[in-house]
Parts: structure tokens; sequence; C-alpha cells
């Protein structure tokens, strides 16, 4: 599993996925930094085989209609402190792994519910 986090996703997620031994890095470190297009962002993690973290729906909408981003992970949480996400991606962690092996898959977590769908 390799994750690629959208500009508002904190750059703390990036450090604990690395401390977990997945490869991950921040929007903000590649391509335009915060102003790259989402088409761009979902072609380079298609490109290098990334997971797109993010919490914008244009993501969600791209991945469902064009497949694209092919592996998405989506963020419904609303505004949770970076500490409770990496709470929450750590209790899920083996199943992420697990699901982002597949060529495209689309996993959203939300407070009470995670959604997978694979294709």
């Amino acid at each position: 599993m390799k994750v690629l986090c959208d500009v508002h996703i904190a750059r703390k997620v990036v450090r604990f996925f690395q401390g977990e031994g997945i490869e991950a890095v921040h929007v903000n470190d590649i391509l335009d930094s915060w102003h790259t297009k989402d088409n761009k962002i979902a072609n380079y993690a298609d490109n290098k085989g990334y997971t797109v973290m993010s919490k914008d729906k244009d993501f969600k909408n791209s991945h469902l209609l064009k497949a694209s981003p092919k592996r998405l992970l989506m963020i419904s949480l609303g505004n949770i402190s970076t500490r409770r996400l990496t709470g929450i991606l750590g209790n899920n962690l083996e199943l992420l792994k697990e699901k982002f092996e597949a060529e495209k898959c689309y996993v959203e977590i939300s407070a009470d519910t995670i959604i997978i769908i694979e294709r």
C-alpha cells in the first residue's frame, strides 16, 4: 500500500503511515504543491501506484464515474483531530492494506461505517 495524502490531510498522517512502514507522500511535497489540480493528483497516483487519501468529494465523484483515481480512501469524518484520525486508521490498517492491494478500490470511512467498493 502506498498513500498520497491530499492537501486537507495533515502531514502527521503521512508520518503515521511512514511509521507503519507504508510509503506515503503529501501533495504539498510533489507536483505543483497545493496548486495541483485534482486530475493531475489522480493521474500521478494512478501512474505511481498510490492510493489517494482525501476529504474532497470531487475525488469520490471522479473515482465512481471515471475510475480515477483507481484507489481512493475517502475520509468523511468532519473536522476531527489528527490524533483521532490516525487512531481510526490504525484500528483499520490491516483492512486498508488488504483492500488497497486491488487494482481499483474505494473505501470511505465515516463516523459509524466503512463503505468498501471493490472492482
